[in-house]
């Protein structure tokens, strides 16, 4: 474990070391503050072990906002481990942090994706006591299909038969939701204008496809009540359609949620100009704020 932990600690900061006179005072303030349990096995399906890493300040014992962030790649591809960069603002801020793997299309097509993280967020509310999570204040976030499988985890009511394969009784408590650019409607990708490779291949040659991708879309459910949903998307995006982040918009506002769309302005699938990132983390922060989930 402690091999796993240095490993990821130098990926994070040998850069900055090069010239350690340019060394960011914050990122070494993260590497001193901050400890990394790799691999804690969530769940299990289809004889492929679910692991999640945890980072926690390693100086408070007491609980703390909490990200779960589920990385992106169409449900065909990505890591947790590719998504470390990802983590730093909120480490930054003191929060906890829970990285979250699922299973790809290649091992399990949908809705695999959607049961595992639902099983991941029952493991933070399972667990919060040892970890010194604060339930009061769980946020979940992703980029692409990350954003959609933290809208869809937030958003699914209790006891559909997406829990099924990680059953309990905890409450379980979402605060808000980050979603960069997320698919919200998945039927809109597997047919027509919009077809997108990635989506067909979540679906596979399952004969009701229709159905799971409508199943497995954020839209299907919004209703009053929901976390407060901060979304940031392009413009100009041709992997994930702008038009799910305004549909989303509209349809929250209907229902009377509390939400919020941030327009890159000729913005494309990520890869946003570092000035945009840093107002998108600005909006983050205010809406946070605004919504009592502080530090």
């Amino acid at each position: 474990m402690k091999t796993k932990i240095l490993s990821l600690f130098l990926l994070l900061f040998s850069a900055s070391f090069v010239q350690a006179q340019n060394t960011s005072e914050a990122l070494l303030r993260i590497a001193d503050r901050y400890w990394m349990q790799p691999d804690v096995v969530y769940g299990s399906a289809n004889n492929t072990p679910l692991k999640l890493d945890v980072w926690y300040p390693r100086d408070n014992p007491n609980p703390t906002p909490t990200l779960v962030y589920i990385h992106g790649g169409g449900w065909i591809f990505g890591s947790k481990e590719g998504s470390v960069y990802q983590l730093l603002p909120y480490l930054e801020k003191g929060w906890r942090v829970v990285n979250v793997e699922y299973r790809m299309a290649g091992n399990s097509l949908a809705p695999g994706a959607v049961e595992d993280t639902r099983c991941a967020l029952r493991w933070v509310a399972r667990n919060a006591k040892q970890w010194n999570f604060d339930t009061s204040k769980i946020v979940l976030t992703g980029h692409s299909a990350g954003g959609h499988l933290s809208l869809i985890t937030g958003m699914l009511p209790d006891k559909t038969p997406f829990d099924n394969r990680c059953y309990g009784d905890e409450k379980i408590n979402v605060a808000a939701i980050i979603n960069w650019y997320g698919i919200t409607d998945v039927n809109d990708l597997i047919q027509g204008a919009n077809l997108k490779n990635y989506a067909v291949m979540w679906m596979g040659s399952q004969p009701n496809a229709a159905e799971i991708a409508r199943s497995v879309s954020p839209l299907t459910y919004v209703r009053p009540g929901l976390p407060p949903v901060l979304t940031i998307h392009g413009d100009k995006d041709d992997v994930v359609p702008y038009s799910h982040a305004t549909r989303l918009k509209d349809a929250l506002d209907k229902s009377k949620v509390t939400n919020k769309l941030f327009t890159i302005k000729n913005g494309g699938h990520g890869m946003f100009e570092q000035s945009e990132y840093v107002r998108s983390f600005e909006e983050i922060w205010k809406f946070l704020q605004d919504n009592k989930i502080t530090q």
